[in-house]
């Protein structure tokens, strides 16, 4: 694994971390193989030793100043910025293929919800939707299509955040 994509991985593993989507074991065994990908920190190196069963405090205090020393993102959890990045994580495994369309939708309306980040607002929208299809008049593909173009949306650079003038 190339050290950038292991810094990725540890980056996507901390990101969806933070928003309680994923779990310490993930975090460090991407520090792992952050280390085996040859990435060099003092910090990153406690941060794979810690224990998978360790609690968030013990993760968190060594989380923070790793991603600081190699350039990556802390969120904190919970935070706005984290459902953000989170969205934009999940919805980058869609256009790779490795989710179908009704599970990012799905994936959103648990994980951030009617209430959480704006950003996430049209894919929320959208699991609903797909709850609801034997009484809507679009198809399946039809909605499969407006997930993938707000995936596409979410992915790009400068996202507007929903409610914006946006040119399409």
């Amino acid at each position: 694994m190339l050290s950038s994509d292991a810094l990725a991985r540890l980056q996507d593993a901390t990101t969806l971390w933070s928003i309680g989507q994923g779990k310490a074991a993930e975090v460090i065994e991407a520090a792992c193989d952050c280390l085996v990908a040859g990435v060099e920190s003092a910090s990153l190196c406690i941060l794979a030793g810690v224990s998978p069963t360790a609690t968030d405090q013990d993760l968190l205090q060594w989380l923070e100043p790793t991603l600081d020393e190699l350039g990556l993102t802390f969120y904190p959890r919970g935070s706005e910025d984290a459902e953000d990045a989170a969205v934009r994580i999940m919805a980058t495994k869609l256009l790779a293929g490795a989710l179908p369309p009704r599970e990012l939708a799905r994936w959103t309306h648990s994980a951030i919800g009617h209430d959480g980040t704006p950003l996430a607002e049209e894919l929320v929208m959208l699991d609903d939707v797909y709850d609801t299809l034997e009484y809507c008049e679009e198809t399946e593909a039809e909605i499969d299509a407006r997930v993938l173009a707000e995936a596409r949306r979410l992915t790009a650079t400068g996202v507007p955040t929903q409610g914006a003038d946006s040119t399409d």
